[in-house]
């Protein structure tokens, strides 16, 4: 499979949601945890969708307990803490496995789109993100650290 589209995922309610539903826009994709030095990157998540969601961005959050069970939530509370905590508009999605025999597998294709750092496939901790483009074709790889102002100018890019 050459583009994200054809891959189904679960909204925080457990319905399917066909990744189709996001074609021609510019994607952000990124594993997320409530529990993690790096989830202040909410905020900054929330910031960068609201800026550019009207050209055509949107941000998809997927919740994930494989890092330091860093999000232990049900989808209630998960979805509670980044609407009240950082005033999250984008879609928040069902908890995934991102690694290992249960990895979901959209976080698979990216992975294999985009290896990590000297060509490892892994995800390293929470809040590593994926860039793609309004095709569906992954383009660019940002590992935790990164800030998503720092991605702003690649989605200006594809936009």
């Amino acid at each position: 499979m050459a583009d994200i589209y054809g891959f189904s995922v679960q909204d925080a309610a457990g319905a399917a949601v066909p990744l189709a539903r996001f074609q021609g826009r510019v994607l952000l994709i990124v594993n997320t945890a409530s529990f993690c030095a790096y989830t202040p990157q909410y905020g900054q998540l929330a910031e960068l969708h609201r800026k550019l969601e009207p050209e055509g961005f949107s941000v998809l959050a997927f919740p994930c307990n494989q890092f330091g069970r860093q999000e232990p939530g049900s989808a209630d509370e998960i979805a509670t803490f980044c609407r009240v905590g950082y005033d999250v508009t984008f879609p928040v999605f069902a908890k995934v496995e991102v690694k290992g025999p249960g990895e979901h597998p959209l976080f698979a294709h990216l992975k294999r789109c985009k290896p990590g750092l000297l060509g490892t496939a892994s995800i390293k901790w929470n809040f590593t993100k994926f860039l793609v483009d309004r095709s569906g074709t992954v383009t660019a790889r940002f590992g935790s650290r990164v800030r998503p102002a720092a991605i702003e100018p690649h989605i200006r890019l594809l936009l």
